[in-house]
């Protein structure tokens, strides 16, 4: 049954995009890993928006909630392109419900940034084998960028997710710091770019030195397997750009299907993660100080509900 109120008493959305569009003002972008959950009606979301014949429509949730969102957070990131190369045609609606001056973060499609395809039936004939197209600069040019072009401005960062590699995959940092260089060498520049990595074992100098001579950020992540985010924070050489990205998935040893068992519908926080908030913050006072552009967006399995997260770095 649908429920009969649009707010969540206590969540002051109004003061949340406030406080939001103040830091946005000196760049500093907050948003969400998505937006796309039924779980924040009553925060971000106002149900009545949402309603066919009485009664609450996905589809049109899905297809128009941007708008909304956007109301509050002045930035998102798109995990969606991981998994596709999207049409001209969904660019363009998508960019169409974004305001003036909203910034977009956005994963490179997993066929750029997987080398072993998992044994996974929504891989199909790829399932379990060699991507052919790991790291193809040519292909991700042709039809990724290109097709993002006209957008440029609303593009705040494309993000270089690499998934823990196996050693049968990649033996050691060398194996992948090489393909990695050639890759980012061959980047047009008109877009920022920021690599993810999630083995804890490359995050050394030679790591580092290689974003840092191209221009690239390290995202600090928290992840499963990686180190804490304030321990990513303390290491002086993690700063390899003149921006900052973040990505705040999850607490250090929860699997994210846990996370998605624990927290879906994502309505509320249910595990506070002081650590990545005030990590955060850090990264906040980092990009005032150095009057650096951040791009800084938290995910729902983190604590179970971005939106209160959110609310909670800015206004401790």
């Amino acid at each position: 049954m649908d429920s009969l109120f649009d707010e969540t008493p206590g969540f002051d959305r109004d003061g949340l995009a406030l406080k939001l569009a103040g830091l946005a003002a000196e760049g500093i972008y907050f948003g969400g890993s998505s937006w796309k959950y039924p779980g924040w009606i009553g925060q971000v979301y106002s149900r009545s928006n949402y309603l066919t014949r009485g009664r609450f429509s996905q589809k049109l949730f899905e297809a128009t909630c941007l708008r909304e969102y956007a109301r509050t957070f002045p930035a998102v990131c798109g995990d969606f392109s991981f998994y596709q190369f999207p049409s001209d045609d969904y660019w363009r609606r998508l960019f169409q419900q974004a305001p003036p001056g909203f910034q977009f973060g956005f994963k490179v499609p997993e066929q750029i940034t997987c080398k072993t395809f998992p044994a996974h039936e929504r891989y199909g004939r790829q399932a379990g084998r060699e991507n052919e197209t790991f790291l193809d600069a040519g292909l991700l040019e042709e039809s990724f960028l290109r097709p993002l072009e006209p957008y440029a401005g609303s593009v705040g960062v494309l993000i270089l997710e690499f998934g823990t590699f196996a050693k049968r995959s990649v033996s050691g940092p060398d194996e992948f710091l090489g393909p990695l260089d050639a890759f980012l060498r061959k980047l047009p520049r008109r877009f920022r770019y920021a690599v993810e990595v999630r083995n804890p074992e490359f995050l050394e100098d030679a790591y580092f030195d290689l974003l840092r001579s191209h221009g690239v950020a390290h995202v600090y992540n928290a992840w499963s397997r990686m180190p804490e985010l304030g321990v990513q924070l303390s290491i002086p050489q993690a700063a390899t750009a003149g921006f900052l990205v973040c990505r705040a998935l999850l607490r250090r040893g929860r699997a994210y299907e846990e996370a998605v068992r624990l927290f879906t519908p994502y309505e509320r926080v249910q595990d506070p993660n002081p650590g990545a908030r005030e990590a955060l913050r850090e990264l906040v006072r980092r990009a005032r100080r150095n009057r650096q552009l951040a791009f800084l967006f938290v995910n729902n399995r983190l604590e179970g509900n971005a939106p209160e997260t959110i609310r909670a770095v800015v206004e401790e």
